[in-house]
């Protein structure tokens, strides 16, 4: 059974919108491409000293399971030639899940919703372009509602 889902990509090395470019074409077959939100270009999160990021939501369908999806996703970072870096450092790709249909789920190594999105413009700006309505399993709260409550300054949409 399909499930829809919102996945979060993020860049900031190379060539960005190549990279993002490229995760959305290389996700296919196995996850169906739906709607892409604009991209943004924004402010490193975590780690400041590094170059700014590209991000973008998709919204994707797959038959693949929540753990499946994740190995999937890990596997697809490195075919793009993400390496090992320090936490929220500099990557040449970026694959989280945010939302798996309206499931919560905690794993050892994934947590859906993913646990810090409320937190981060860099996510919820392009979220609120694709389903404003949504609403957070665990919070209640649409994603129109989180993202009311948080400061988007650095959050430049430079594609639609």
């Amino acid at each position: 059974m399909q499930k829809s889902i919102y996945l979060a990509l993020g860049t900031n090395l190379g060539d960005r919108a190549l990279n993002l470019q490229a995760a959305r074409d290389a996700l296919p077959p196995t996850v169906k491409l739906v709607a892409a939100s604009p991209v943004y270009e924004t402010p490193p999160w975590g780690v400041s000293d590094q170059p700014a990021f590209l991000n973008q939501v998709v919204h994707v369908e797959t038959e693949l399971s929540p753990l499946e999806l994740l190995h999937y996703l890990k596997e697809l970072e490195n075919r793009l030639g993400r390496e090992p870096s320090i936490r929220y450092g500099p990557r040449q790709i970026d694959l989280d899940i945010l939302f798996y249909g309206h499931e919560v789920i905690s794993y050892e190594n994934l947590t859906i919703p993913h646990a810090r999105l409320h937190e981060r413009a860099f996510v919820l700006v392009p979220l609120a372009d694709l389903a404003p309505e949504f609403r957070h399993p665990r919070l209640g709260a649409s994603v129109i509602e989180m993202l009311a409550k948080m400061d988007t300054t650095g959050v430049e949409k430079i594609s639609s």
